[in-house]
């Protein structure tokens, strides 16, 4: 039989880590709690979770210092908890490696559909998958993108950023990570080559580019590929 995944809580406010103890358990996981950054790096030496929820507003070591650090030595996904005002803390949070983050106050649904969703990414994949949408496929093994049986010609930069959210699939991936990837370490800040580029690639693949359903807009910080057909978004 397999074990409850384990979830380790980092937030200094006891009702919050009440409120998570009773939420967690409720929903089959096993959880271990941390009021401060240096416990919370202590537990996850010893306990090895399976997702971290972390509150970046901890005293001491702060939320950013315990992504560093668990960063140094583990894969674990990290879903980080933010206030409303602390914009730049988020995309940091994310460069340094967190997985992905929700704002306070938040639903719990929404929470634990971001913990599954930054735990089956964390898990291994057996093969080079082939992404499905419905007026598209992206084929990442043959390194192209398909639309009603015919290849879509895409540049290999546009290629690259296609290639870079769909292996995020419902990650946000920031503009400087993005940058980055695509055209090579010295970049992170010229977003401007990312709208265009972003255009481009919703003419090309989006049924409504000015209205995507797809290649969504986190704005401010980056970029998320939503697989799922949903509403669309402006």
């Amino acid at each position: 039989m397999e074990s409850a995944p384990r979830v380790l809580v980092v937030d200094d406010d006891p009702r919050i880590r009440k409120t998570f103890d009773v939420n967690l358990r409720a929903r089959g996981y096993t959880a271990d709690f941390a009021g401060t950054g240096e416990q919370a790096l202590q537990l996850a030496a010893g306990r090895h979770p399976d997702a971290v929820l972390l509150d970046l507003g901890l005293p001491g070591m702060d939320g950013l210092d315990v992504v560093r650090g668990l960063r140094g030595w583990s894969d674990v996904p990290i879903v980080v908890l933010t206030g409303r005002d602390t914009e730049a803390m988020k995309v940091e949070a994310l460069d340094l490696g967190a997985d992905d983050y929700i704002t306070k106050p938040f639903a719990m649904d929404e929470l634990f559909a971001r913990l599954r969703a930054a735990m089956r990414r964390a898990a291994p994949p057996e093969e080079e998958p082939v992404v499905e949408t419905a007026h598209f496929t992206v084929d990442l093994p043959a390194k192209r993108v398909l639309r009603d049986g015919e290849r879509v010609r895409l540049t290999p930069r546009q290629w690259h950023i296609v290639e870079t959210l769909v292996r995020n699939a419902d990650r946000l991936v920031t503009h400087e990570r993005l940058l980055q990837e695509v055209w090579g370490p010295s970049y992170g800040r010229e977003t401007n080559y990312l709208r265009v580029f972003m255009s481009q690639i919703r003419a090309r693949l989006e049924p409504e580019p000015h209205r995507p359903r797809y290649f969504i807009t986190e704005p401010g910080m980056g970029f998320r590929f939503v697989p799922g057909e949903g509403a669309p978004r402006r």
